[in-house]
């Protein structure tokens, strides 16, 4: 699966680089062309010569080779691989990549990645708890970039908690596993909403909910990395979706998302309806910001248009359709009456009942409902690896059309 690609690995300052050398033995033994890169700091960890043995080629520290000047071209190693990997990152690299700092090597082969890119953080539990740290990691996974996360075990400090450089082989697997399904929405048409709707009391209120729009987003980086062709009808979010592969539309209310939907989803081959689309819009909305008073306010609500239902009930023979469920009660009886009524092909369950799964947060756990009543339930993961999951999902029980 992997003999004759192409990989760059990057090794950055971590005490975890001890494990690289035998990822990279892994490499070569499953037939890969290993080109390593390293940051000055690494040169602590991990000695090139041991590098450069088991890869069988020189490892580039700096832009400019000592003994005659000669420039190692980042753009060229770039343009060359078929993935990058990067592991250990530490955190130091972490914000530079994610704020395009490219002050050595590693950086700016980083920045001229052609390919797909896998960063596999390390660092102790409180750094990577850190906020300024998971903005940095939202930000590499909103790039397009897979983050392989980090384990939860002993780490060099003496304590114990997640950050743990994840273990060669599993990295090995992550990588097969991608290549194994590399392109498999090759050229297909993908329409995927994500986040809220907020509906307009006045010029300055709305009507909304929690949702940030993160597993949204998710799954238009994972469908777009797989070859689709993505349009991300987007309610209002501050996150980013910067892959090449999407066409982000933003709207603001249910009646615009509804709008672009009814456009978009007839050319559509696979529709995922993730956004949590409001339920009601106010009937009568104020030109000018209403002031307040003692006296009770009372809002005229009207319901929005069901866009899921529309779509599903003009779907095409060849058509995906999948819906998502929020549920806090009956969730499987409820699940499963939306995806009868609303013409769906699947349907995502996500529980606020579950410890970790809801709005706003990094992770999720999901199950998923088909027309057989068959249940698929996932684990508690980060919202990158559910999204790869519900495209697996799609693509496995499903022929997509060629």
């Amino acid at each position: 699966m992997l003999k004759g690609k192409k990989i760059v690995v990057g090794i950055t300052g971590s005490i975890a680089a001890y494990k690289t050398p035998f990822l990279v033995r892994l490499l070569v033994k499953e037939g890969v062309d290993v080109r390593i890169i390293m940051t000055p700091c690494a040169k602590d960890f991990v000695t090139p010569l041991t590098l450069a043995t088991l890869s069988q080629h020189p490892v580039i520290v700096d832009p400019f080779k000592a003994d005659d000047g000669e420039w190692n071209n980042h753009v060229e190693l770039g343009q060359w691989a078929d993935a990058m990997i990067f592991a250990p990152v530490t955190a130091n690299t972490l914000g530079k990549m994610a704020h395009g700092i490219a002050d050595n090597f590693v950086g700016t082969a980083y920045l001229s990645a052609k390919c797909p890119v896998f960063i596999a953080p390390a660092m102790d539990l409180d750094m990577y708890a850190h906020p300024s740290t998971r903005n940095n990691i939202q930000t590499l996974r909103s790039f397009g970039n897979i983050i392989i996360e980090p384990q939860v075990g002993e780490l060099a400090s003496g304590l114990s908690g997640p950050g743990r450089l994840e273990e060669p082989e599993a990295i090995l697997q992550i990588i097969k596993e991608h290549f194994s399904h590399f392109l498999d929405l090759d050229k297909k048409k993908v329409l995927i909403t994500a986040g809220p709707t907020h509906e307009k009391i006045d010029p300055v209120r709305f009507i909304g909910n929690y949702s940030t729009g993160k597993m949204g987003f998710s799954l238009a980086i994972e469908a777009a990395r797989r070859g689709a062709s993505v349009t991300l009808v987007a309610g209002p979010s501050s996150l980013t979706a910067g892959h090449p592969g999407i066409n982000r539309i933003d709207v603001e209310s249910a009646q615009e998302m509804y709008e672009v939907c009814m456009r978009e989803a007839p050319s559509a081959e696979i529709v995922i309806m993730a956004a949590a689309v409001s339920d009601y819009t106010c009937f009568h909305k104020s030109p000018v910001k209403l002031k307040k008073s003692s006296a009770p306010l009372v809002l005229e609500l009207s319901a929005t248009k069901d866009i899921l239902s529309e779509i599903g009930k003009n779907k095409s023979r060849n058509q995906v359709i999948v819906g998502f469920a929020l549920e806090t009660d009956n969730e499987m009886e409820n699940a499963g009456k939306k995806l009868i009524s609303k013409n769906l092909d699947f349907i995502v369950l996500n529980s606020l009942n579950e410890k970790g799964a809801g709005f706003g947060l990094e992770t999720n756990k999901i199950s998923i409902i088909d027309h057989s009543g068959a249940v698929y339930h996932g684990e508690l993961q980060n919202k990158g690896t559910v999204a790869s999951e519900i495209i697996d999902f799609i693509v496995n029980n499903r022929t997509i059309q060629p």
